[in-house]
């Protein structure tokens, strides 16, 4: 039998005032940002501490394409996460057509995203400071 563990703050929030799913979609915006700058000190980082080990180069090559399809990735996100809010707009002004189960499931979906992007980051920095500590 497959279990399925739940987040037991996703089942909160997902039941929480739109205000609430409106703030979280804010602080994703702002974690994006600082990834965004993370990413850019790991780029300077992995530069500066090239080495002509082939080695070392291959594995540096490895993380510089990584950070660029972070970078990517974040845009991708946060286009995302800002087409949301955007839906929330429009939501909140009463448009005809909208419902507001579909932008708590859309919601349910982006922080799912949110969070398997954010644990794949970590991973990602872990590969960084091993690289940077073997140089």
């Amino acid at each position: 039998m497959k279990t399925e563990t739940l987040n037991p703050k996703t089942e909160l929030l997902i039941g929480a005032g739109l205000d609430v799913l409106h703030f979280e979609s804010e602080e994703w915006l702002s974690n994006i940002a600082f990834y965004k700058d993370e990413t850019r000190f790991f780029a300077d980082l992995i530069e500066k501490r090239k080495t002509n080990d082939a080695a070392q180069t291959a594995y540096g090559q490895i993380l510089e394409n990584l950070d660029t399809v972070h970078k990517e990735l974040f845009d991708y996100l946060e286009n995302d996460i800002i087409e949301h809010e955007k839906l929330l707009s429009r939501l909140e002004l009463g448009e005809k057509g909208l419902a507001d189960a579909d932008y708590r499931d859309k919601h349910r979906q982006l922080k799912q995203r949110m969070e398997g992007f954010t644990n794949n980051f970590r991973q990602f920095k872990k590969m960084v400071f091993g690289y940077v500590k073997s140089l």
